[in-house]
């Protein structure tokens, strides 16, 4: 697989037949290894390693409803109340972040909610602080922690409800 714009991480690989296999560290499970799935475990272990989030916190393909549709978020970090803090959405790394590709992480961001949303193909990373009251979108120019992503949805909850 590329080399992709994350530090490198070790996975466990295996081959069945003609197809590939990574074990998912985090849902304990092997799981068919597409592009796709290589930026998603990519993001997932630096969102652990390197920023911090607890592994428990972190799901991956999230199952929500969306207008009685189930649909699927590639990655979403949650805080210890079960609140959602991050929503990414995931592509291979031939496919370009167009804004075709941001309406829809903003669509399911809609339903999940989460004051931070990320759009990565595994080469080009773009993030943004949502403030779902004054409906703007902030771009990041760095990555939050789990620390900074908890400590700014705690002061927007209490900003909300002083108003």
């Amino acid at each position: 697989m590329d080399a992709l714009n994350f530090p490198a991480y070790s996975f466990r690989l295996r081959q069945q037949g003609t197809q590939k296999y990574l074990l998912d560290p985090l849902r304990r499970r092997w799981v068919r290894l597409t592009p796709e799935e290589w930026v998603r475990q990519h993001l997932a272990q630096y969102l652990v390693q390197a920023l911090r989030c607890p592994p428990s916190l972190v799901a991956l393909e999230a199952a929500f409803t969306d207008q009685g549709m189930v649909r699927r978020a590639d990655l979403v970090v949650y805080n210890r109340q079960g609140r959602p803090l991050l929503l990414a959405e995931c592509k291979a790394p031939t496919v370009p972040i167009t804004q075709e590709v941001v309406e829809q992480a903003g669509r399911y961001n809609r339903v999940i909610g989460a004051p931070y949303l990320v759009v990565t193909n595994g080469h080009t990373h773009h993030l943004w602080y949502i403030d779902q009251g004054r409906q703007t979108m902030t771009p990041l120019t760095r990555w939050p922690t789990f620390a900074e992503m908890t400590q700014a949805a705690a002061n927007i909850r209490q900003i909300n409800r002083s108003q």
